[in-house]
């Protein structure tokens, strides 16, 4: 017996430091293996990138030619204050001038009218290489709701969007001024801005670039202590030639203010994270495997005195294989959440090939959107085979419940918000009469 002992013993010792040699050749080998990943990945990444963005804006460009006096489409997005982007409202509701012949909304995708966009037309005549100067578009006689909606507006610091020939174009609606006399308490005076000065940039038959200016001379006092307002909306537009290429007509939006920001990839620490939690989760799993080895081998001998001692997870042993008492919300969970991991692998994999990015419009809402309803059979099918094998019976209840566990609460919550935007006329409101791609 004793050679036996001193043989294990020696095996044993032979073997762990076998195995910690074994670990610290392999920590050196893939810290090696990160650092050539990481040369040879920021030497790939940015020339990757510049070609993926010249190719996707070459996509964008194929159809933006036009001739001396074409109509280039120009649309109102929305308005909203300037402190909180994400509370936008359709154009229309602040009482601007409307077109003769009326209101007419552009087919939106699906994830452009998640984003809340509401692309409408607006009477402004820009066509190709036109020059304007004070053009009126109309009169109109501002009532006192017109005179509380555009107060209100300027107060808060709203903002309008167009969009023309796909380009984005932000302009404020009015401006505070704050008069402070010799006594008494300080005066605002609300002013709303009447014209508009389109600078649009061309390069041979393309639009380059288009800046929107306001012109405080002609603005127009809208303050609590004016009455019957009258005012002329105007506009005028120059053309000027520039040297940008059609390609780099964007780069000047990716990180305006207003759009979301490009964040570049930073693979290093990417992969130095992945590589950390890796490392960490072979070392707590070799700790693991080492005490359960040695209970397994104490458990596995015949000796009654054992059987007494029990401590840490052995407490529980009896109950690591029990079946929870709800099996079919139970897997119901597991394959949802296995659902929402896949998507998120999903959209990872698509952002890091730089699809999303900033001027590309809806595109995340529709990739989620796609994306959930093609994932769905994972989650059927990992909820139904955990079933199954927990002994389940009503297999096609699991898949119901699958369905509904997340979608429903989802769905309820969507209607009920969704519900409030329609009644505060919000431009992130969903519904039928929105037309889709």
């Amino acid at each position: 017996v004793i050679p036996s002992l001193h043989s294990w013993n020696l095996f044993y010792s032979t073997g762990v430091s076998l195995n910690v040699t074994g670990m610290a050749l392999l920590t050196s080998l893939q810290y090696c293996t990160i650092a050539l990943l990481c040369l040879s990945s920021i030497a790939l990444t940015q020339s990757f990138e510049e070609q993926l963005v010249v190719h996707r804006r070459r996509l964008l460009g194929s159809d933006h030619k036009y001739q001396l006096n074409d109509p280039v489409p120009l649309y109102a997005a929305k308005v909203g204050p300037f402190a909180n982007p994400s509370e936008t409202y359709e154009y229309y509701k602040l009482p601007y001038c409307k077109p003769k012949d009326g209101v007419r909304y552009k087919t939106l995708g699906m994830g452009e009218v998640v984003d809340a966009n509401r692309m409408a037309t607006i009477p402004y005549d820009l066509n190709f290489r036109v020059d304007r100067k004070e053009e009126k578009i109309c009169e109109k006689a501002l009532t006192d709701d017109d005179m509380i909606k555009f107060r209100k507006a300027v107060h808060d610091d709203w903002y309008f969007q167009l969009y023309y020939d796909e380009l984005p174009v932000w302009g404020f609606v009015g401006k505070v001024e704050k008069i402070i006399p010799k006594a008494g308490q300080p005066e605002y005076k609300y002013f709303l801005f009447t014209h508009i000065d389109f600078d649009i940039n061309y390069n041979n038959d393309r639009v380059i670039q288009i800046n929107v200016l306001t012109d405080p001379q002609q603005a127009v006092d809208i303050s609590e202590n004016t009455k019957d307002v009258k005012v002329t909306f105007s506009y005028s537009v120059k053309w000027s030639p520039t040297t940008t290429t059609f390609d780099d007509r964007l780069q000047r939006y990716e990180r305006f203010p207003l759009n979301p920001i490009h964040l570049e990839i930073h693979w290093f620490s990417i992969i130095n994270s992945c590589v950390t939690v890796l490392l960490l989760t072979g070392f707590l799993a070799t700790i693991l495997m080492r005490v359960l080895k040695a209970d397994f081998v104490k458990f596995s001998r015949e000796d009654a005195t054992m059987e007494e001692e029990e401590s840490g997870w052995k407490y529980i042993h009896g109950d690591v294989f029990r079946f929870p008492p709800n099996k079919s919300l139970f897997c119901s969970f597991v394959g949802t959440g296995t659902q929402i991991f896949t998507l998120s692998l999903f959209i990872f994999a698509l952002a890091l090939l730089g699809t999303f990015y900033p001027y590309n419009r809806g595109a995340l809402f529709t990739a989620l959107i796609v994306l959930y309803a093609l994932t769905s059979c994972i989650a059927g099918y990992v909820a139904t085979s955990y079933y199954v094998q927990m002994e389940g019976q009503a297999w096609v209840q699991n898949i119901l419940l699958t369905c509904l566990c997340y979608c429903g609460p989802f769905f309820c919550m969507f209607m009920f918000l969704n519900t409030v935007a329609i009644a505060y006329r919000v431009s992130r409101a969903g519904g039928v009469g929105w037309r889709l791609k």
